[in-house]
């Protein structure tokens, strides 16, 4: 997988883009004029793994409420703003780190030209998304609900900014189907070299989202594309980060920790091995340290088919085989399994850090 090299734009105290590692986003979904539940939720999802969020600005209001959401969180912000031009300078005026609104969007060429001003006065990028659901009238009567439409909306607004002498950009082209939202990517990342805010838009709930941004997400990662990630599930956007994270992991992209291994058992399988790998991933959750845990229900698929991971159990008869680098080392009885994999852990931590 090579990703490909596109421009490297300063995002508050982050980068997004060039050599920069691919970030992960999330939205609140408070009212942002909420300044205490927005300033909350803001710092749980930090402390999940978010490195960029966004809030939704539908008014002069919640533009106001930037100030002091700014002045007690530490991630770049970002504002979300459709239509109104004085929306995006009042929050440029508070301290935003990051714009989200289409130029082609908020009226004339003079109020496009205020808003680019401002921007380039506080060096703020500006994203523009363009979404299926919402392409302009004249696009969808040419094109459909096509690829082409999403691309063709997208170099619109460039165009609009570029002629300002504006090149901040940060584009996505999402929709809640997969394969437009992947054919949408390619085509644009092949005309330029804007930065990519990649994600499946609308995709539902954790399960069925968790699924739809897996597949979609991760397909435009291994094909070198992406530059930041927010996945949009319906619920706890906390969610968000952990599937973020997992895709990001999985695709051996970033590393956040434990990658943990456990297999789907079967008839072979002696011992209650999904409550064990719930209590370890569980234990283990915090950690971390780069290391590989496997949780297998047998030897067929123990040290043989796991032998990458640093420490493993492969299940016996009320009891596992305990093992290092795919070497076993010893049986352990099943109410012991747990402690001897946290016990290992430790130890293995105690390397990393020189005995300290």
């Amino acid at each position: 997988m090579v990703r490909k090299s596109t421009k490297k734009i300063k995002c508050g105290n982050r980068f997004i883009g060039g050599d920069s590692p691919i970030s992960i986003q999330s939205m609140t979904n408070t009212d942002t004029r909420n300044i205490n539940a927005t300033v909350s939720q803001i710092k749980r999802l930090e402390e999940a793994g978010c490195e960029i969020i966004r809030v939704a600005i539908p008014d002069m209001e919640a533009a106001m409420a930037v100030k002091e959401i700014k002045r007690n969180i530490s991630l770049p912000l970002v504002a979300d703003i459709h239509f109104d031009y004085r929306l995006a300078l009042k929050c440029i005026e508070n301290g935003i780190d990051k714009l989200r609104i289409n130029p082609g969007n908020i009226g004339d060429v003079e109020r496009v030209k205020q808003v680019v001003s401002r921007a380039k006065e506080r060096d703020i990028p500006i994203r523009i998304g363009v979404n299926a659901g919402s392409l302009e009238k004249r696009i969808v009567e040419k094109y459909g609900i096509t690829p082409q439409a999403l691309v063709e909306s997208a170099l619109g607004h460039i165009k609009i900014l570029e002629a300002l002498d504006y090149d901040k950009i940060v584009i996505s082209l999402k929709a809640s189907d997969v394969g437009l939202t992947f054919d949408a990517y390619k085509l644009l990342s092949e005309r330029v070299d804007y930065p990519l805010h990649i994600g499946i838009t609308e995709a539902g709930t954790v399960w069925r989202g968790t699924i739809k941004s897996a597949i979609g997400i991760g397909s435009l990662l291994l094909s070198g594309m992406g530059d930041t990630v927010r996945v949009s599930l319906t619920g706890d956007p906390v969610e968000e980060i952990k599937v973020a994270k997992e895709i990001l992991q999985s695709l051996k992209i970033r590393n956040f920790g434990v990658n943990f291994i456990s297999c789907p058992t079967c008839g072979r399988c002696q011992i209650d091995l999904e409550k064990l790998a719930r209590k370890i991933e569980d234990e283990l959750s915090d950690l971390n340290e780069n290391i590989t845990i496997a949780v297998m229900g047998c030897a067929v698929n123990g040290p043989g088919e796991a032998r990458e991971a640093d420490i493993g159990i492969a299940g016996g008869k009320n009891s596992g085989l305990l093992f290092k680098k795919g070497e076993i080392i010893r049986r352990v009885s099943e109410d012991k399994i747990v402690e001897a994999i946290l016990e290992e852990v430790r130890a293995m931590r105690t390397d990393f850090h020189g005995g300290k």
